[in-house]
């Protein structure tokens, strides 16, 4: 949520409480339920925008459908994020990464899905509107005749949780299964001895979460843990803005596959288009090198 978002609510606010000075408001029971249930969300949208977005983030990225290309834009997407943090003066580390088919040009193996902890000043609020659908047309590498391919992979921005705010989420142990098992790099490689990676599944919302990243899993679950709560906010947020639009408060832009934000085109022409502010490109090897400052200041008026 931007400054400019944030004027917008407040201006809302203040139209609803003028409303609720009227002669005569308090009368319809259901119109004043309705606004009071409203007031109370955007005051507390706004409570949330000064506590996260100053803080740290944790970004996934799964590979859509598009068999090895998508797998291999869920490569380049990671690779494009992380430089942009790099520029930005962010730590970034791999918690996760589930490795894609082998067998590419050059040895390239793809990705199926990648979670990356970042951590520096105002991160969450840098990149959390890069959240949703990213597409990717290109000749496809893959392809012996050279065909064009499209490619669909989806990311995902989610705040780093305080422990105040985890405890708000309840858990019950019933619902949890977890699993260990031997971290490996790229084709099954570098295989650990020891079970140290550590997979969480909340099975009443199906949201399996995990990391491999520390040699320790009593770490490794801990940091799990700390995803699987930022999983569970994130529902509980999309679910808190179609309510929001159910009243009438704004729309609701939930990160699903039908949410497409960005196209980066290869061919037959280059240019990378951001589908919600109308911002083009057509230096589409500098964004994928990290150079999103473009995107992410018009994202700021969203």
């Amino acid at each position: 949520m931007a400054k400019f978002d944030i004027e917008e609510k407040q201006k809302r606010i203040k139209k609803l409480e003028e409303l609720s000075q009227e002669p005569g408001f308090w009368q319809n029971k259901e119109r004043a339920k309705a606004q009071r249930k409203e007031l109370t969300k955007l005051y507390q949208e706004i409570k949330d925008f000064q506590k996260y977005n100053k803080g740290n983030a944790v970004l996934q990225v799964s590979a859509g459908a598009g068999g090895q290309d998508s797998q291999d834009w869920t490569t380049m997407l990671l690779r494009m994020y992380q430089n942009y943090c790099q520029k930005k003066g962010l730590k970034t580390k791999i918690l996760h990464q589930s490795f894609g088919q082998s067998g590419g040009p050059e040895g390239r193996i793809g990705t199926k899905s990648v979670t990356l902890e970042i951590k520096g000043r105002n991160s969450y609020g840098l990149l959390k509107k890069e959240s949703g659908v990213h597409r990717l047309v290109r000749l496809s590498p893959f392809s012996a005749k050279a065909l064009r391919h499209t490619s669909f992979a989806l990311v995902e921005i989610l705040p780093e949780l305080s422990p105040v705010d985890q405890s708000q989420i309840k858990l019950r142990p019933e619902d949890l299964k977890i699993d260990t098992f031997r971290a490996s790099g790229p084709g099954g490689q570098y295989v650990n001895k020891r079970e140290s990676a550590v997979r969480i599944t909340h099975l009443p919302a199906k949201i399996t979460v995990s990391c491999q990243s520390e040699r320790l899993q009593g770490v490794n679950k801990q940091k799990a843990m700390a995803l699987l709560y930022a999983k569970l906010y994130q529902l509980k947020e999309a679910e808190r803005e179609r309510e929001l639009k159910r009243v009438g408060a704004g729309p609701s832009r939930p990160a699903t596959w039908g949410n497409q934000i960005r196209s980066y085109v290869l061919h037959p022409y280059k240019l990378v288009k951001d589908l919600r502010t109308g911002v083009e490109t057509s230096n589409v090897d500098e964004v994928l090198d990290g150079n999103l400052d473009l995107f992410v200041e018009a994202e700021t008026k969203l």
